[in-house]
């Protein structure tokens, strides 16, 4: 079942965010005086919150390194370049290759955003190269070990004696999905549409108005209704599709991981890395595939090299 079949949540960006006002800045304002409009700036575009809190933190790191009094205008290349050696070599706590590169990147967006805003005539950090960071490509399922798994969870809500669909029901709902482990946590029953036969699907909602386009419509498979339907006559939620703790359902995967004898152990994460090169191997339109895996545009530019480097080898 694919989402294409719905229409995602209507969301028109605000003007704010089409048109970004021009920040009350000058080149010859102080670093410590940008600080708030720059997060002010990440907020309208809607970086995640992880990055914001991140990328707030470097700037002040690399405010106390200049000095707060130090005017933009004053700023050069090689500031920023001694401020990076700083970082690797110099700091009582030096930068991993992985926090390095993010600080680098923080000031390529910063100092980029104010070019953008003209606030500066030069973007003083286009001459830093980014060094790639190599990490571990995560682990997705093969199609074999899919259909192991399915047939295991499969056979366990089939079972004559003590019958259970909860494993079944979660595995096929995240490889269906790719939603986050939060985000199953927080999906209620309210939250699964099954008002068209044969098109169930559900919505992820976010409350937060720079969240709102993680609120997304994904098409579950046509058999799923069945497996929620035994799986909720045993469990009698409420409310919340899943009212226990993430924990167990963790405990849940490890338990099929160990059935079905695989060489390494289910995760959420997994499972969700599974979902989009699986997705992207059919077909799907990548800006589609970033709107249902709920990510924003500066989170999709590092996933997505991933999933096209996942998907060279087929499953």
């Amino acid at each position: 079942m694919s989402d294409e079949q719905f229409e995602m949540f209507p969301y028109t960006q605000p003007e704010a965010i089409l048109h970004p006002p021009k920040p009350k800045l000058g080149p010859n304002a102080t670093i410590s005086q940008a600080l708030e409009p720059f997060r002010e700036h990440m907020i309208r575009k809607e970086f995640a919150a992880n990055t914001i809190a991140a990328f707030s933190s470097d700037m002040a790191m690399f405010c106390e390194y200049t000095g707060s009094k130090t005017r933009l205008a004053d700023i050069s290349t090689a500031d920023l370049k001694a401020f990076l050696a700083y970082l690797r070599d110099e700091r009582d706590a030096p930068c991993s290759p992985k926090s390095l590169a993010r600080r680098l990147t923080t000031l390529k967006v910063f100092f980029g955003w104010l070019v953008q805003v003209g606030v500066l005539s030069q973007d003083v950090s286009a001459e830093l190269a980014h060094k790639p960071v190599q990490s571990p490509l995560p682990t997705v399922l093969s199609e074999t070990a899919i259909q192991r798994v399915l047939e295991v969870t499969g056979s366990m809500r089939d079972a004559s004696d003590s019958p259970d669909a909860r494993p079944h029901l979660l595995i096929t709902l995240l490889l269906a999905t790719g939603i986050k482990k939060a985000e199953c946590m927080r999906v209620t029953l309210g939250d699964i549409d099954l008002s068209r036969p044969g098109q169930p699907a559900l919505r992820i909602r976010y409350e937060k108005p720079r969240q709102r386009f993680k609120n997304r419509l994904i098409g579950l498979p046509p058999d799923w209704p069945d497996t929620l339907q035994r799986y909720v006559w045993r469990y009698q939620p409420q409310v919340k599709l899943f009212e226990c703790t993430g924990r167990n359902l963790e405990y849940v995967l490890h338990m099929v991981s160990t059935v079905s004898g695989l060489h390494t152990k289910l995760t959420f994460e997994m499972l969700r890395w599974t979902c989009a090169v699986r997705s992207f191997q059919a077909g799907m339109d990548p800006e589609r595939l970033r709107k249902r895996l709920g990510l924003s545009r500066m989170a999709w530019r590092n996933t997505l090299p991933v999933i096209e480097q996942l998907s060279e080898e087929p499953l």
